[in-house]
């Protein structure tokens, strides 16, 4: 469809694209039939508002709306669910899926084209659900981060090595995510032991604990 694509943005993500188009033969340079812009969100109207009216444009993020590439009427948003680091490349992109927000066939046969270019398994996603769509995201990456670094704490305090976590954490994802522990069989008292032993530690972290207790037993 395209043989080559402007990117705009070298993060994380920019530089993950960039890398995985020039592996499938395409080219990254100016002036191209398809622009991308891989910018922080804050930034992509002020971005889109500069590029030239004629190509394709589209964004990476999964929380703004299409009314950010105004002037733009050929555009849509491409975003790969997924988390980046610099520390790895284009391989971040296998097998991860990629939700494709567009106004007409048309766009969305470009967005789609994007993604399996990309690798991603592409999706369809309506504008107006994206804050809902980016709020499970969220959950989904981001909190993990923070349920890992208030384990850790809880660990430390009782002097158990965070580091075997991670190995926990894992497995629980490779068994698709299935519960086990005290909530699953119904054991109440020793979730009331979890509370006394938080409060003593850790007392800030009990209401935390208490609202994660109720949203699984739930």
């Amino acid at each position: 469809m395209f043989e080559s694509v402007t990117i705009i943005g070298s993060g994380r993500v920019g530089s993950a694209v960039s890398a995985r188009l020039r592996e499938r033969g395409l080219r990254v340079e100016p002036d191209a039939g398809l622009v991308l812009i891989c910018v922080p969100d804050d930034a992509i109207a002020e971005v889109a508002a500069g590029v030239r009216v004629g190509p394709w444009v589209g964004h990476v993020s999964g929380a703004t709306p299409l009314t950010a590439l105004e002037p733009h009427s050929r555009r849509f948003s491409l975003h790969p669910l997924q988390t980046f680091t610099r520390a790895r490349g284009p391989e971040q992109l296998d097998g991860a899926w990629g939700a494709v927000t567009a106004e007409s066939d048309e766009a969305r046969a470009v967005g789609r084209w994007l993604a399996e270019t990309l690798g991603l398994q592409p999706f369809t996603l309506d504008d107006a659900a994206r804050p809902l769509y980016h709020a499970g995201a969220a959950i989904a990456s981001n909190y993990l981060v923070t349920l890992h670094a208030v384990a850790s704490e809880l660990f430390l305090a009782a002097g158990a090595p965070p580091e075997a976590l991670v190995p926990l954490m894992r497995r629980t994802i490779e068994n698709g995510f299935e519960l086990t522990g005290p909530i699953e069989r119904g054991d109440w008292e020793t979730v009331e032991a979890h509370r006394r032993a938080i409060r003593a530690a850790r007392h800030e972290l009990e209401p935390l604990y208490d609202v994660l207790a109720e949203a699984t037993a739930r």
